[in-house]
């Protein structure tokens, strides 16, 4: 909370004293995110056709601009 007077260096002291605390607390809501992030990915099958389809046609030799 600021409080009328303070100025940012003394938020930045203050802050830099109980860093230990402040850098964990960081850190907990990194892990969070991360796992959050993680649990709530959709598992599904992504197909990479565009691919396959440029494999086939070099092996087999044909070109859709030759018709």
């Amino acid at each position: 909370m600021i409080i009328y007077g303070h100025s940012g260096q003394d938020i930045r002291r203050a802050m830099w004293r109980r860093r230990y605390k402040f850098l964990s607390v960081i850190a907990v809501i990194g892990l969070l995110v991360c796992l959050t992030g993680c649990g709530t990915a959709k598992k599904e099958k992504i197909e990479l056709k565009a691919l396959d389809n440029f494999w086939e046609r070099l092996a087999t030799g044909k070109n859709s601009i030759e018709g």
